[in-house]
């Protein structure tokens, strides 16, 4: 398969690249700072702005997924932000226009209506961010292409590759897993044709091939 990947110099853009590779995958990295990546083999690497869908498209045509990894930087994440939702929209335009129909994104655990103060403290602290991820949802959506919508945890650094999925739900023990486990869901769920039109709780799970 040829890859798209949005966000490709954070965390868990670059465990996609990297999984996405070595099960035989094209990838092309489409990123505003290509010098963080090394090209060669079948990694392609893009200098682009995510805000612009003229941008994506003119890279886009000829892939057969588009795999989003954008996210703020953390400290941006307490503060009022579109950032998510302006690349989406850039994104879902540029894939209509292309004619790209399969899209997996990341957002997060945070918009599971789980109960106890822990979870209600922490949908507090980042209530902008999930302001942010809801509206960028609605957008994946209501756009009518073959979506997938990952909602991790909290994210570590981690070489563990497993995860757990349970579609429109929190898996129990979710309090944390690896950039790299939904990088692996992500790659699984475009490999396989699975979770379509479908919010997608993860948690740590048995270890996978990556």
């Amino acid at each position: 398969m040829r890859l798209f990947v949005i966000g490709a110099t954070g965390r868990t853009g670059r465990e996609i690249i990297d999984i996405a590779r070595k099960r035989g995958h094209a990838v092309t990295a489409f990123a505003r700072s290509p010098q963080k990546l090394s090209a060669g083999g079948s990694l392609s690497v893009v200098r682009g702005d995510p805000l612009r869908w003229e941008a994506i498209a003119a890279a886009l045509p000829g892939h057969d997924a588009v795999l989003s990894a954008i996210g703020p930087h953390p400290r941006e994440a307490f503060r009022p932000s579109t950032l998510l939702t302006d690349c989406a929209r850039a994104t879902i335009e540029a894939m209509r226009v292309s004619g790209v129909a399969r899209l997996t994104v990341v957002s997060a655990a945070v918009l599971f209506p789980a109960k106890g103060l822990y979870y209600a403290f922490f949908r507090w602290l980042l209530r902008h961010h999930a302001r942010d991820l809801r509206a960028m949802e609605d957008l994946v959506r209501a756009s009518g292409l073959a979506w997938t919508i990952a909602r991790p945890p909290r994210l570590t650094q981690s070489p563990e590759s497993g995860f757990r999925a349970l579609g429109g739900a929190l898996p129990q023990g979710s309090v944390a897993m690896s950039y790299r486990s939904v990088a692996a869901f992500m790659v699984d769920a475009v490999e396989q044709g699975s979770h379509v039109a479908e919010v997608v709780g993860l948690a740590r799970g048995l270890a996978v091939a990556s």
